[in-house]
């Protein structure tokens, strides 16, 4: 029986986590637009990609990962910011939510909006993001300044 009880535990922890898994995502619209700025300004890909996503779940059980992360490094090099600031919050179509986000970076600042839509076990991803208004103060790569 304690044989039993221990290949059942370590069967459990060696499991992966599925699809949707309630630790991707956030709990709220906003608080997944502050937590993808967060994983930007961290230069975490990771925290990106389970942050950002769509109504199926984040985006790392969604795009091959070697063009995910080329996704997120071009995301990262236009939305780095010193500080940023959610100035409105708006509906979207399909129950989606609209922010518009004052993003600073040195003396520019810009307001591209960020769209959050909710997707697997309730939790809210960030779907897209106004490249175009930042398109100026975007760097091609991480380390570039």
């Amino acid at each position: 029986m304690k044989k039993l009880l221990v290949i059942l535990l370590v069967l459990g922890a060696c499991r992966s986590r599925p699809a949707g898994d309630p630790l991707t995502g956030a709990p709220a619209p906003r608080l997944a637009v502050e937590q993808f700025l967060a994983a930007i300004k961290a230069q975490d890909l990771q925290a990106m990609s389970v942050i950002w996503g769509t109504d199926k779940g984040p985006a790392r059980d969604q795009v091959e990962r070697t063009e995910l992360e080329k996704r997120e490094i071009i995301m990262a090099g236009c939305f780095d910011h010193d500080k940023f600031r959610i100035v409105d919050e708006s509906s979207g179509e399909g129950g989606r939510r609209v922010f518009r986000v004052e993003i600073t970076k040195g003396t520019i600042t810009r307001i591209p909006r960020f769209y959050a839509v909710k997707g697997p076990s309730e939790r809210w991803y960030v779907e897209d993001a106004e490249i175009a208004a930042v398109r100026d103060i975007c760097r091609t790569k991480p380390d570039a300044e």
